[in-house]
């Protein structure tokens, strides 16, 4: 059997720090699994995934570097693994106990807090918004503090509105753990929300590499 090609698709994004985050997730991923590996993406950037699935000679997995699914899941991937290709698609790295790991390990990191807002990017579909309560229900258990939602973009509570409704119900020192893979715009829109303080994202620790080789070996399998 050939091995499949590891197809890492990301959101895409214009910040060149981002790009680096992303293609080292990939990378790092395709290292531990020891395949090849193609990055591509949904938005902003080229090549998209259903042109790099169409042009692979052989099988592929394509990992959603997204943390939840929602509409580039269900459509662009959706398309790209359509029937008739030889291509599967895995599912999406969150929700996952690594990331309320990383996620709880940076909370601790900054310092004392009354109130944390997990702040996603945000979509549309309610998966999605389910998705990011499960990772709010798991943040919470790890640090025992009040743990809110909030949103970049797409749904709401906007993540502004959470860091000031945490702020309304008494909590002085309010932190913003940054659920988003890489620097960005979405990133950016977190970061101003408002927060006493705010966590990278998460994709800059090594384990999100590790959950995309778990995502592989599970569609694989």
């Amino acid at each position: 059997m050939t091995t499949p090609t590891l197809v890492c698709c990301s959101h895409g994004t214009a910040s060149l720090p981002g790009r680096a985050v992303i293609s080292g997730i990939a990378r790092r991923a395709a290292e531990i699994l020891d395949v090849p590996h193609a990055e591509t993406y949904v938005d902003v950037q080229h090549p998209r995934v259903d042109e790099v699935v169409a042009a692979l000679p052989g099988p592929s997995i394509v990992v959603p570097l997204l943390l939840s699914p929602g509409f580039h899941t269900q459509v662009d991937i959706g398309r790209a693994v359509a029937e008739g290709t030889d291509a599967v698609a895995a599912q999406t790295l969150g929700p996952h106990p690594a990331l309320a790991a990383i996620l709880a390990e940076r909370v601790r990191a900054l310092g004392p807090a009354d109130a944390v807002v997990l702040a996603a990017a945000g979509s549309s579909r309610p998966e999605s918004a389910a998705c990011v309560r499960e990772m709010r229900d798991a943040l919470a258990e790890l640090v025992d503090l009040p743990v809110s939602v909030g949103f970049a973009y797409g749904a709401t509570p906007r993540a502004a509105d959470a860091v000031s409704a945490a702020r309304a119900a008494g909590a002085r020192q309010v932190v913003v753990a940054s659920y988003v893979l890489a620097p960005g715009h979405f990133a950016d829109l977190v970061a101003a929300a408002g927060a006493d303080a705010v966590t990278a994202p998460v994709g800059t620790d090594p384990r999100v590499a590790e959950i995309v080789a778990e995502r592989y070996r599970a569609a694989l399998a």
